[in-house]
């Protein structure tokens, strides 16, 4: 895809306020890294990552996370809402542990789908309520030997440190648009979206589409578009202010100056 950048000169706009003592404040909403704790760890793919590329995010190569990406099992994956997410992983108490059980970081751009024909703890690793990360091999490589398969982890999730601003892959057509939101920062994921013309409309309500699209229908060709973003997990809201120009074209990608932190 070809890339345009914003000229738009707006930080990024916190709009989640409280009343303290009659005063609005400002609400530090930070994604902060939680708790290490216990799941397992697989593979899946090849050397070359082409099996890890679009899948349930619907992420490509042009998102730029490379190979250090995982697949989440459903009660990660969220329908999708935990598309964009970033944890640290290390193996733990296994003989295919690397010495030291060094710490790997990776994004969350897939759904690794349960297996009701195999039981949990022998081959349905994914399947519900078990939390279940099923790595790029790159990734796993990073850990582990990757012989053994599957290996004891500990996790959490940490906030996702993003060079520049919000990415939107645009598709659709000219009554439709669907948007791809990628290189989020913060917490990594959107849970609400809305979408803004310079022609004078104010802000259109954008639905969750699947994985880390949205969706919105009308008439917005030939307006500068700005996008309103919220958290799924911190309630934090930016604004990424014209963040495609006026000559937007479906099959491009734009990137903003905001950004979560």
């Amino acid at each position: 895809m070809a890339s345009a950048a914003s000229k738009s000169k707006s930080a990024a706009v916190l709009v989640l306020l409280v009343s303290l003592a009659g005063v609005a404040t400002t609400v530090d909403a930070r994604f902060r890294a939680m708790q290490w704790t216990p799941a397992h760890a697989t593979f899946y793919g090849d050397e070359a990552t082409a099996e890890t590329m679009g899948g349930a995010c619907g992420y490509d190569i042009t998102a730029g996370y490379g190979a250090d990406t995982a697949a989440l099992s459903s009660t990660l994956f969220l329908d999708g809402y935990g598309c964009g997410t970033c944890y640290q992983i290390r193996c733990l108490k296994a003989t295919a542990c690397y010495r030291g059980s060094p710490v790997i970081t990776v994004t969350a751009t897939n759904l690794c789908p349960p297996n009701w024909a195999q039981d949990t703890n022998n081959g349905g690793w994914c399947n519900p309520p078990r939390t279940h990360f099923d790595l790029a091999i790159p990734a796993f490589k990073k850990m582990a030997d990757w012989h053994a398969g599957i290996v004891p982890v500990m996790y959490r999730r940490v906030p996702c440190m993003r060079k520049g601003g919000i990415r939107f892959a645009f598709q659709g057509n000219p009554h439709w648009l669907l948007v791809y939101v990628t290189n989020v920062g913060g917490a990594g994921d959107v849970g609400e979206m809305w979408v803004k013309g310079n022609g004078g409309m104010g802000w259109l309500s954008m639905s969750h589409n699947w994985g880390a699209s949205y969706q919105a229908f009308g008439q917005l060709g030939g307006q500068a578009l700005s996008f309103k973003l919220t958290s799924y997990t911190t309630g934090l809201t930016i604004i990424a202010a014209d963040a495609a120009p006026a000559s937007w074209s479906i099959g491009l990608t734009y990137q903003a100056r905001a950004n979560f932190k």
